[in-house]
């Protein structure tokens, strides 16, 4: 992939693959936003619950198929495969950062 990929977006997928719920939790600002489909959970205690029941705890694999940067250099569109023991598929994951972290990441595709 040319483009660079994001530090957050890396570690986020980084610590999902290893299983790494404290790195993966460190990829989020302290009030960061997750909205799945609908489903929202705010700031860290609830991207760690969405971790367990959504993602680490189902097991989940990443990979990066697709980047697309937006008109704000701080949100991303990125496309991944994700296998595991819960959702699988590839779709698009819009990803907001401040201060090197995501501080908004929406699943569901871009309108």
């Amino acid at each position: 992939m040319s483009e660079p990929v994001p530090a957050a977006l890396r570690a986020f997928i980084d610590a999902t693959n290893s299983g790494d719920s404290d790195a993966f939790l460190d990829a989020f600002t302290e009030d960061a936003v997750l909205d799945d489909w609908g489903r929202v959970f705010h700031g860290r205690d609830g991207v760690a619950s969405w971790n367990r029941t959504d993602n680490i705890g189902k097991r989940s694999h990443f990979e990066l198929v697709g980047l697309e940067r937006t008109d704000d250099p701080d949100r991303v569109v990125a496309t991944l495969k994700v296998t595991g023991d819960g959702y699988n598929g590839t779709g698009p994951m819009t990803f907001e950062f401040r201060d090197a972290r995501i501080a908004r990441l929406v699943i569901a595709p871009t309108p």
